[in-house]
């Protein structure tokens, strides 16, 4: 796999394919590289040589080559590593590759079988294609912020660039599917989203209340807008969050605290969703005299899926996270041994349940760092085609 992207969203996807195997070669511009390599505080490591911590959480098991795409001779080398990739992934603005002379036309003369990913920010066509997109720029432009806050007054980003994240994902699994058709046609094809598609794309319930139903959803808080009770309550000392999600579950519920289940209020979901003040002061007056600890105990106990609120640091220290591979060791040529947030996938063997999940991952590449054997690779295989 090629990656002439750079930020987030399409190193993400070649990230995720590195991930199930691929080889990903990261074309990053000669000097400064990609611009995560430059996006903090933080730096960890030595203050001649400091590495943004942004740029090791999207490019891990990458090999990187510095190539200048205006330079003749790079463009050349460009070209070789273009005929011999199954998959190139590009995130420039509409119409940039096409100006450095590598068009879609263009890339199927030199490959016909190359699958092309391309994410844009607002779409490739459309009379706002031209706009560069950054994923707080579409988590408000996209409808997300308006459903994210206290309040309708309140408007708040996701604290991940949920954008980037799944418009790499979308990409990711459209790139598999493109190649799962190459083997029935024997041709690539080029496979487009963006990051608006990608917020669009995960509207959910809350894109059917405006399209079907004619509502205007917006920010509410922690509480689900069609489920009560379902979100974060108090309790003695701290907050738990609970998901009564069926009829069954606030029965136990309300056994299991005495609450009055069936009163006219609490009668159904519905009811209870429209009556959602109330049910939220009964719940957290049923609550008062429990401890995060105990509670989440109790409700254990009674069945109900309930949880509390991690910071990142009690989340990587959980033996739960630690169990699933969810965080890797790799040796990164100046940091040492470092630990990654790790792949989100596991793979099985059916005949013998044995896992078969890769466990060997690579560093993030420094820039260039597989430069000279990359032109190594293409210079030995121009030879052997002789």
């Amino acid at each position: 796999m090629l990656d002439l992207t750079r930020a987030l969203a399409g190193p993400h996807a070649g990230m995720m394919m590195a991930d199930l195997g691929a080889r990903v070669l990261k074309v990053e511009t000669p000097g400064h590289g990609d611009d995560t390599r430059g996006w903090g505080p933080p730096f960890v490591g030595p203050d001649e040589d400091p590495q943004a911590t942004y740029f090791l959480s999207c490019n891990r098991n990458k090999e990187s080559i510095a190539l200048n795409l205006k330079d003749a001779a790079d463009q050349a080398v460009l070209t070789e590593l273009i005929g011999r990739s199954d998959v190139l992934m590009e995130n420039f603005r509409p119409g940039v590759l096409d100006r450095l002379g590598f068009s879609v036309e263009r890339l199927h003369e030199l490959n016909p079988r190359l699958v092309i990913l391309s994410i844009t920010g607002f779409g490739h066509d459309g009379p706002e294609s031209h706009r560069s997109g950054y994923d707080q720029i579409l988590q408000g432009e996209a409808g997300l912020m308006s459903l994210t806050g206290s309040g309708p007054e309140d408007p708040q980003r996701v604290g991940v660039p949920i954008a980037d994240l799944l418009s790499g994902m979308y990409g990711a699994y459209g790139v598999l599917a493109a190649l799962l058709e190459r083997e029935r046609t024997g041709r690539g094809q080029v496979v487009r989203t963006s990051l608006l598609a990608s917020l669009v794309g995960v509207h959910a319930f809350q894109g059917t209340r405006a399209t079907v139903a004619g509502e205007v959803p917006r920010a509410q808080g922690n509480h689900h807008p069609s489920i009560a009770p379902y979100g974060l309550f108090g309790c003695r000392g701290g907050r738990v969050q609970i998901s009564v999600g069926s009829e069954k579950l606030w029965a136990a519920f309300t056994a299991a605290f005495g609450i009055d289940g069936g009163r006219p209020e609490f009668a159904s979901n519905a009811d209870r969703v429209r009556n959602r003040d109330l049910v939220i002061r009964t719940v957290e007056d049923a609550f008062a005299a429990y401890g995060p600890a105990e509670l989440l105990e109790k409700l254990d106990a009674a069945g109900v899926p309930a949880g509390k609120v991690r910071s990142l640091d009690e989340v990587y220290a959980w033996e739960q996270v630690r169990s699933q591979g969810l965080l890797i060791s790799v040796d990164h040529a100046v940091l040492g041994d470092i630990t990654l947030p790790g792949p989100p996938l596991r793979f099985f063997d059916p005949a013998t349940a044995a896992e078969t999940t890769r466990t060997e991952h690579s560093a993030p590449p420094l820039l260039d760092a597989d430069g000279a054997s990359i032109r190594d690779w293409l210079a030995a295989d121009r030879e052997g085609g002789r």
